[in-house]
């Protein structure tokens, strides 16, 4: 058995999967909003870094963490300026050593995730798509035969609604930065094809497919979110639910910690669609954690 642990941007995420039958066995998930104060003060808040090591906390008593271990952190411990300290409490309260992943590592473990889920509903793999939209950054990735082309935007959920006040000024925000995803699609369809698959891994599409299906933040499952496929009617459809909504009530839907940044999520998540000049996205729960784990299982 392994166990993966990311602590992203937004959300803390844990897993456990035997080796041998590459069943998982346990997996959790928390909201600890690492990058809150990411685009105003440059650092991970002292609250953040609570927050965290409380989850890490949690996620041993509740699924128990089993060896070997490897916990990684992404985009916002990159950019923060007390990411060293951070990592350094975090070993003093939990025994465990986060290692800051660089984003060709990242990508490797969120592509490595992503096919895991995919390989169960989809024969031929040797081309496929996947954006990962996390807290502060968005990764967008192009998988072709053992080549992987990847590149992470300054475009997080988190950080555009710090970063923007107003509806406009974030949907203003939102495009400018698209349009560099779609030069970088643009180029990497030039150089590898079109994939016929794009997934999409984060909280924001997560949240979407599982309002498609009727889910709300007690009753969702991973297992039946993953190869759910969204369009922009389901995008469209959850962003009219959800701005009718105050935070309190919203929460319930999406989970607390999510009610406010998922509305910025789905904008991005629309636009991203529109310019990927895909139809739909195909879905999935997994991604970095699941990736970490796998590469422990295969020694890597």
């Amino acid at each position: 058995m392994a166990t993966g642990i990311d602590i992203g941007s937004n959300s803390l995420r844990a897993v456990k999967i035997d080796c041998t039958t590459r069943e998982k066995l346990a997996e959790y998930e928390k909201v600890v909003r690492t990058a809150e104060e990411l685009q105003s003060r440059g650092t991970i808040s002292n609250a953040a870094v609570e927050r965290i090591i409380a989850a890490m906390q949690e996620a041993k008593e509740q699924i128990g963490f089993d060896f070997p271990l490897k916990a990684v952190a992404t985009a916002a411990f990159r950019k923060a300026k007390n990411s060293k300290e951070v990592v350094k409490a975090i070993k003093e309260s939990t025994a465990i050593e986060v290692e800051i992943i660089e984003e060709e590592q990242e990508c490797y473990y969120s592509l490595k995730g992503v096919e895991y889920a995919l390989a169960k509903g989809f024969r031929y793999l040797e081309k496929f798509g996947a954006i990962d939209i996390g807290g502060a950054s968005t990764e967008v990735m192009i998988k072709h035969k053992s080549r992987i082309l990847c590149h992470s935007f300054p475009l997080g959920i988190l950080t555009i609604i710090q970063r923007y006040k107003t509806k406009e000024d974030i949907l203003f925000g939102i495009k400018k930065e698209i349009t560099k995803i779609k030069e970088f699609l643009n180029d990497a369809y030039e150089i590898f094809g079109k994939p016929k698959i794009l997934a999409a891994t984060g909280g924001t599409p997560t949240t979407v497919a599982a309002i498609k299906l009727g889910l709300d933040a007690r009753s969702y499952s991973a297992q039946k979110v993953s190869l759910q496929r969204i369009d922009a009617k389901d995008i469209k459809d959850s962003w009219q639910r959800l701005s009718k909504l105050d935070s309190k009530t919203r929460a319930k839907i999406v989970g607390v910690g999510r009610e406010d940044a998922i509305m910025a999520g789905i904008v991005i998540l629309e636009e991203l669609l529109y310019c990927s000049g895909f139809k739909e996205f195909v879905v999935v729960d997994e991604g970095v954690r699941e990736g970490v784990a796998l590469s422990l299982c295969e020694g890597k």
